[in-house]
């Protein structure tokens, strides 16, 4: 049994409609890099220590920082959210990190979510 993580195509269809669009020579295999991605943040590796079944790890990093600063992840994850709907459960994460000080240029790189283009709450 592998521990890789692949996304389906049901859930590649569902998220397809952000990508941006492939210009000039297409691009490589988009669930193959964005299973890496995952697999990557989920178990806090190095991008060099992605498994080489998801393909080079330059590749995934490139893809995940491209994506990153136009925003696709974040209109994913808006658009996940919202169709989620209401919950009658609240969850409370008492997590402490300390942040570098050098992690609050994220936001002028283009590295921070944009939290304006969330969906608001009814």
């Amino acid at each position: 049994m592998s521990d890789l993580i692949w996304l389906t195509d049901r859930q590649m269809k569902r998220i397809e409609p952000y990508f941006p669009l492939s210009h000039g020579i297409p691009r490589v295999d988009d669930r193959r890099v964005l299973s890496g991605i995952i697999f990557v943040i989920r178990n806090g590796l190095r991008w060099r220590d992605a498994p080489s079944d998801y393909g080079p790890h330059k590749t995934i990093y490139n893809r995940f920082i491209r994506w990153s600063r136009l925003g696709v992840f974040n209109r994913i994850l808006a658009e996940l959210v919202g169709m989620a709907g209401t919950s009658d459960q609240v969850m409370i994460d008492a997590t402490h990190l300390k942040a570098h000080r050098t992690a609050a240029s994220l936001l002028e790189k283009g590295l921070f979510p944009d939290l304006s283009d969330a969906p608001k709450a009814a």
